[in-house]
């Protein structure tokens, strides 16, 4: 597998990524769906880069063939939103998306203002489809 990826696994610990955030309520938005997603995967977050936090491993090959590894799902604590990875690709989980709440997204990615503004148990039913969806 080709690894001249910028973005890689790190031994960051996520409580350091969420820690540099200053905004308390993304801070807390963040630990939620953190703990979320830990508690859908079964498995422990690994911090990607400076500041995404990943779980669980994929390949995945882009247009011009080379094949990389990703995470499954996973989140970072953006300073203009919460930004989800791996919950919907090419229009995926438009059933769960009409359902959750204020939102936008772009490609795989859900991003989240605050999450007191989407439906707890739609955005659970999003990461457990993502989760069962990407396989491992």
């Amino acid at each position: 597998m080709a690894s001249d990826r910028k973005t890689k696994p790190t031994d960051t610990s996520p409580g350091e990524v969420l820690g540099a955030v200053a905004d308390e309520r993304r801070r807390t938005d963040a630990q939620a769906v953190l703990d979320l997603m830990r508690e859908v995967s079964g498995v422990e977050p690994v911090v990607w880069g400076p500041s995404m936090i990943g779980f669980g491993t994929q390949p995945y090959t882009t247009a011009d063939g080379k094949e990389h590894e990703w995470f499954r799902i996973g989140l970072a604590p953006r300073k203009a939103a919460l930004t989800l990875y791996g919950l919907t690709f090419y229009g995926s989980n438009e059933d769960l998306l009409d359902r959750l709440g204020k939102h936008t997204t772009g490609k795989g990615c859900v991003y989240i203002k605050r999450l007191e503004d989407v439906d707890a148990d739609v955005l659970r039913e999003l990461v457990e489809r993502a989760w069962e969806g990407s396989g491992e």
